[in-house]
């Protein structure tokens, strides 16, 4: 089976790039797997070139490169496949949406995947007949605007399938109604970690991801507060790093001065590889308002660490068993963060069973059990394909006449708002 990704941008680092690249390594195993990069702006992929896998790009941001894109007339003209609601529509242009039209029209594969809501569109739009049209949600359907919601419903049902990294997220999506659509939730996926688990005996608390406001670092810090006053030989680790203002970090830092856990909680900034940490503390902790999924609670799982998470939308709850390989507590309740943590720190047993239980359980998400589940989704397309898609072309023309209306009324409704500005 010959299956092409089209990602946004593999040079770069996130949790799409890597669970992307982990799926594509594992399935080139028994396929031929490509990555289709739509910029490329540096010279090698910093999370590494996934190995097996063919890496391309259709857009050369290299300024020293002889294939430079970033003077073409068209890279400065706004996308007008690419969807206004997608978060990166600034970055796209009608560059791209001629590179990608043209890769789409001539792709090479049985599976084509889009890993972002706007790359989705283009390949429901684009893709020549014959392969699969597969579209993944790496964050939520709610997480999205309502003009990109709205065109999801338009555009989606010209796909084969949508997977999503929760199965709350794909009743979300079931709620929409799409029409012939096939809806499957698949989580990420984590490699085992290349060194061996923790012992749980080392008396540190390790949290990470970047350091902005949804992840609610100051809650953990004021519960870490109540935990270091009865327990004061306990650390707390804080790995990531924040946007370019620094801001939230700067947040956080006169937080540990104010409250006087300077030496006892630590931001660590960025560490690369994440496991040889992960295996230094004994407990893992995740204060989010919400998640898409939760990468860095699996990635602590695997490296044999309970975690006290925040019952958050969408990911914790599909990830750990309260109680058994981890702790669940209210979003924002300081006291219940605290009281999670107290127990696994003050029962050294529970907290090794816990430990035991999180590398057992974390186990599901190996890449090789997701990539045999995508593998069962491609296959049972196929069938269902070659015994006849219960699509026609009549109907597929009727959805696609609905989205040039679509791209009319909000064509119109730009030009209007463009010409009020101007006035």
């Amino acid at each position: 089976m010959r299956i092409s990704f089209l990602l946004h941008n593999a040079y770069g680092i996130g949790g799409t790039i890597r669970t992307t690249f982990n799926l594509a390594r594992e399935l080139a195993e028994r396929h031929e797997v490509e990555i289709v990069s739509v910029f490329r702006h540096r010279e090698n992929p910093l999370m590494g070139s996934p190995t097996g896998v063919t890496l391309r790009h259709l857009v050369d941001l290299r300024k020293n490169s002889p294939g430079y894109d970033g003077d073409h007339p068209d890279h400065r003209r706004p996308a007008k496949v690419f969807p206004r609601g997608d978060g990166r529509h600034k970055q796209y242009s009608r560059l791209t949406d001629e590179r990608i039209a043209a890769h789409l029209a001539a792709v090479e594969a049985d599976v084509v995947i889009g890993t972002r809501p706007g790359l989705n569109m283009h390949i429901a739009r684009q893709t020549r007949p014959g392969p699969l049209r597969i579209g993944q949600e790496h964050l939520t359907l709610d997480g999205h605007g309502y003009r990109l919601r709205r065109e999801i419903g338009y555009r989606y049902p010209l796909l084969d399938a949508v997977t999503t990294v929760t199965e709350a997220d794909a009743d979300a999506y079931r709620a929409l109604g799409l029409p012939g659509l096939r809806i499957e939730a698949v989580p990420n996926s984590v490699p085992a970690p290349s060194v061996g688990p923790a012992d749980t005996s080392a008396k540190y608390v390790v949290a990470a991801g970047r350091l902005t406001r949804v992840k609610r670092y100051d809650d953990l810090v004021a519960a870490f507060a109540k935990v270091a006053a009865a327990h004061p030989d306990w650390k707390l680790r804080i790995y990531g790093s924040g946007d370019r203002t620094g801001n939230e970090r700067d947040d956080l830092a006169a937080q540990i001065e104010k409250l006087g856990l300077t030496g006892t909680v630590a931001l660590m900034g960025n560490a690369d590889p994440l496991e040889d940490e992960w295996v230094k503390g004994s407990i893992a902790a995740v204060t989010s308002a919400r998640e898409s999924f939760g990468m860095t609670i699996v990635e602590a799982m695997r490296c044999g660490l309970p975690v006290v998470s925040t019952d958050c939308p969408h990911g914790p709850r599909e990830i750990i068993e309260d109680g058994v390989d981890g702790r669940l507590v209210p979003v924002g309740d300081i006291d219940a963060i605290a009281g999670a943590l107290r127990e696994l720190i003050e029962d050294d047993e529970a907290r090794r069973r816990a430990g035991a239980a999180a590398l057992t359980a974390s186990e599901r998400f190996d890449p090789a059990r997701i990539a045999l589940r995508h593998e069962a989704l491609f296959t049972e397309l196929s069938e269902r394909a070659d015994t006849g898609r219960p699509r026609s072309a009549a109907r597929d023309a009727a959805f696609r006449a609905q989205g040039a209306v679509f791209d009319a009324l909000y064509s119109a409704r730009y030009r209007a708002a463009s010409l009020i500005r101007r006035g």
